[in-house]
C-alpha cells in the first residue's frame, strides 16, 4: 500500500524528503510553488526573473531541507528563503547598474525590450487599475512591500509574516501600516 502524499502535512513531507522520497518535495513545490512565485513577482516585477528566483528558492529548499523546523509552517521558511533571494537579486542588480553605467544598451538589448504600453484590448479599465496598483506597490520601499506581499496578497498571518521575515509581530504591523498608508498617497496622485 502506497502512502497518500496529499494527505501527508508538510512537516511530514519534509521527514520524507529526508528520507530519501523525492516525490514528496514535488508534493511540496505543487503545493507551494504558485503563492512564492506571487511573492516573488510582486517583490521583482520582472516575471522571467521571478520565474528563475523562484526555482532558485525551491532548488535552495531542497538543499537545506535538514535546517526546515517540521512543527513550524513550511510556506513562511519558503517565503523567508524567497525574501532573500529577491534581496541578493536587487543588489547584484545595483552592482551590474554600476559597472555598466554610462555604456548605453546596444541596439539589439534595445529591440529586446518589452513596449509595455497596453494594446487596445488591453484598455479595459481593471487592467489598467491592476497594472496602477503594481506600479504602486513596486514604489514602496522593500520591507513595506515584502510585508504588503505576504499579509495581504499571501493571507499569511501576522505570525507566519514575522516568521519568514525575521521580524517581530509588532514589526509586521507596524510595516504594514504604513504600507497601506504610503500606498493609499501614491494612488492618490
Amino acid at each position: 500500500m502506497s502512502l497518500d502524499l496529499k494527505a501527508c502535512s508538510d512537516g511530514e513531507l519534509a521527514a520524507l524528503t529526508l528520507g530519501g522520497r523525492q516525490a514528496a518535495f514535488a508534493e511540496i513545490m505543487h503545493r507551494h510553488q504558485t503563492p512564492i512565485f506571487r511573492l516573488v513577482r510582486g517583490l521583482v516585477v520582472n516575471a522571467d526573473e521571478a520565474l528563475d528566483l523562484t526555482q532558485d528558492c525551491f532548488v535552495s529548499a531542497f538543499g537545506h531541507l535538514q535546517k526546515y523546523d517540521g512543527d513550524r509552517p513550511l510556506r513562511a521558511w519558503l517565503s523567508r528563503i524567497a525574501i532573500n533571494k529577491c534581496r541578493d537579486w536587487r543588489r547584484r542588480q545595483k552592482v551590474r547598474r554600476l559597472f555598466t553605467f554610462g555604456a548605453g544598451p546596444t541596439e539589439q538589448e534595445r529591440e529586446a525590450v518589452p513596449d509595455d504600453s497596453p494594446s487596445a484590448h488591453e484598455t479595459v479599465s481593471g487592467r489598467m487599475e491592476l497594472a496602477r496598483l503594481n506600479a504602486a506597490i513596486a514604489q514602496l520601499s522593500a520591507p513595506l512591500r515584502e510585508v504588503l506581499l505576504l499579509r495581504t496578497v499571501e493571507g499569511m498571518t501576522q505570525a507566519e509574516t514575522a516568521a519568514a521575515l525575521a521580524i517581530s509581530g509588532k514589526a509586521v504591523e507596524t510595516r504594514l501600516y504604513r504600507a497601506r498608508s504610503r500606498l493609499a498617497e501614491i494612488l492618490a496622485d
